[in-house]
Formats: structure tokens, C-alpha cells, sequence
């Protein structure tokens, strides 16, 4: 390798810990700036991992295990789908 190819993997290199810095900072927003608030997104995907890890745990075989990973994703939905029949009654 010639001294060019040695900068131009240590930029990659160094851009790529950077965006994974920045990506596993819940307090950066989508423009790269930090930010003071909290970001939703943070909550949202600790709420994925967990419903996920529940959905799984409750699965008795490896397709409702599939579909336990797709409901984790939607979660918010059954949420606000079940409050809402819970204050209309």
C-alpha cells in the first residue's frame, strides 16, 4: 500500500468511529449537532430491545419468535390502540 491509500483508510476510519460515536449518543440530533434534549429515540429503541426480548421469551416456536420481532417493532401502535379503548369504555 502506498502512503495515499494509508490516509485515505485512516479518514474511513476515523469518519466511521465518529458516525458510531455519534450514532450511539442518544443527545446528538440528526444533523450531527449535540443536543441538550433528550431524544426520543433513545426511549423508543430501549423499547424495541425490551418488547423484543418479551415478545421472544413468550414465543413457543421459531415463527412466533419472528413475529414477536415484528411486534417489537410496533409496539406504540398495540399501546395506543389499547388506551384508547380503555378511555373509551
Amino acid at each position: 500500500m502506498n502512503d495515499s491509500e494509508k490516509d485515505f483508510e485512516e479518514k474511513i476510519e476515523s469518519k466511521i468511529e465518529e458516525n458510531l460515536e455519534k450514532t450511539l449518543d442518544c443527545n446528538y440530533n440528526k444533523k450531527g449537532h449535540h443536543s441538550n434534549v433528550s431524544s426520543n429515540n433513545c426511549v423508543y429503541g430501549l423499547g424495541v430491545i425490551g418488547a423484543a426480548i418479551f415478545f421472544i421469551a413468550k414465543a413457543t416456536s421459531f415463527w412466533a419468535g419472528v413475529l414477536g420481532i415484528l411486534k417489537a417493532l410496533v409496539w406504540p401502535a398495540f399501546l395506543v390502540y389499547e388506551l384508547l379503548n380503555f378511555l373509551i369504555k
